[in-house]
């Protein structure tokens, strides 16, 4: 017999069933909370998400999240990389508590802990220094 996987919500109220959320759903609520905070730049997928990605596929909305469950406890971890200049203690903070608001909003679940793994910082993109009415001038760019 097959594992079960599906998360079951525990309610306080009398219900005429049980309800279960895929792991899945969780991950995409978490990784579209983590991506709404400011100086997130994007989030740790896996090779084959990046690729798929990369070939125009839909853009992977739970990627860089690992959910543990383990007897009716939750723990989150999330894998992102951040813009260049951003308060990397702030930026944590802010997106364990939106993730964990998000959570309980959207589902109920309680959430033991929320980890924020930083993986990497992305400095800003510079603007070309190439003159693109003067392409072929022999200042090399200069102004």
């Amino acid at each position: 017999m097959a594992e079960e996987t599906n998360i079951v919500l525990k309610s306080t109220e009398p219900s005429l069933g049980d309800i279960k959320i895929a792991p899945e759903v969780i991950e995409i609520i978490v990784g579209i909370a983590a991506n709404q905070i400011d100086g997130v730049y994007s989030m740790r997928g896996t090779i084959a998400k990046n690729l798929t990605e990369l070939f125009g596929r839909k853009k992977s909305l739970g990627k860089g999240v690992k959910l543990d469950l383990t007897d009716d406890q939750l723990n989150i971890d999330v894998f992102v990389y951040l813009d260049y200049g951003v308060s990397v203690p702030k930026v944590a903070l802010v997106m364990q508590e939106k993730i964990k608001q998000q959570l309980l909003f959207m589902t109920g679940l309680e959430i033991i802990e929320v980890n924020v793994h930083v993986e990497g910082v992305i400095p800003e993109k510079e603007a070309d220094k190439i003159d693109t009415d003067d392409l072929f001038s022999e200042k090399d760019g200069e102004n």
